[in-house]
């Protein structure tokens, strides 16, 4: 069980449900593959807030993972697994076989001692990279590319896992945990198998500062407003916000609106994910 409810001796303590870290082998970092993160408090360069309700927040390291997973053809060993406070995956530190390690987001039945390969050749077990076209459809895959040589972009959380489709001439179709179906070029790399850390959906806080903990401030309700500082607020006890549907502060539609806005890439997707909600509503 990777999760574990704690005794309710306090108030925030009655509905708390975290993590049990047993699958957790190495608790300090690899100082190698640190480096400084400066926190952004949600401001750009410009010094604007662009991501309301961040702030604050314990002190963190950045682990440098490896997305590529470019040395191919190069056996590694896991050495352990280890938390990381930056993503809700686990990440498996790994040892090559030329001395250097590196660090990849932990897969589903990952454990230590075992050996992972990426490149063309590599078996499908859960840690190896390969390219699409050297994947069976029907498996389960994470860590995706989206361009050759890149890295991977799409499905890299806590629990997730894509699966490849079909295959059809230079491209192959992978449904996302999001009920998308895209076309990636079979080229691009994937890592077999389900991101770790299963049981993450079902952590509760249960208390507000451990949420100022993770670097997220308060959040006030759009109706509690005034008038001035939101488009629902003002009226007379709990009024209703009397428009068609819910604005955000800036005035602009938030349910419904497409948020799709890249035409160039929008010809890659076959299925699009709500209509994937429709039929399962259905």
């Amino acid at each position: 069980m990777a999760v574990k409810k704690y005794k309710p001796v306090t108030p925030s303590l009655r509905g708390k449900v975290g993590h049990s870290f047993e699958e957790i082998t190495k608790k300090k970092p690899e100082q190698s593959l640190v480096k400084s993160l400066r926190k952004k408090g949600g401001r750009n360069v410009q010094g604007r807030i662009t991501v309301r309700h961040r702030g604050g927040g314990h002190k963190r390291k950045y682990r440098q993972v490896d997305f590529r997973r470019e040395k191919h053809g190069i056996p590694a060993k896991v050495v352990g697994i280890e938390y990381d406070p930056n993503r809700t995956a686990r990440l498996a530190l790994l040892n090559y076989a030329d001395g250097e390690k590196r660090y990849i987001i932990s897969p589903v039945g990952l454990r230590v001692g075992q050996t992972v390969m990426s490149g063309p050749d590599a078996e499908i077990e859960p840690g190896n990279s390969l390219p699409l076209s050297n994947i069976p459809p029907g498996s389960r895959i994470h860590n995706i590319e989206l361009k050759q040589g890149r890295g991977g972009q799409l499905v890299r959380s806590a629990g997730t896992a894509a699966r490849l489709v079909v295959k059809e001439g230079r491209y192959a179709q992978v449904r996302l945990p999001s009920g998308e179906i895209r076309r990636v070029l079979q080229s691009c790399y994937a890592t077999i198998g389900q991101v770790g850390n299963v049981d993450h959906s079902n952590i509760k806080l249960g208390k507000a500062g451990s949420k100022r903990h993770k670097g997220f401030r308060p959040t006030v309700r759009g109706s509690a407003m005034s008038p001035r500082d939101h488009p629902h607020g003002g009226g007379e006890g709990k009024a209703p916000i009397g428009m068609p549907s819910p604005k955000s502060p800036w005035g602009k539609k938030t349910l419904g609106k497409k948020t799709r806005k890249n035409k160039r890439t929008a010809q890659y997707v076959v299925r699009d994910r709500r209509e994937g909600k429709k039929k399962r509503k259905k």
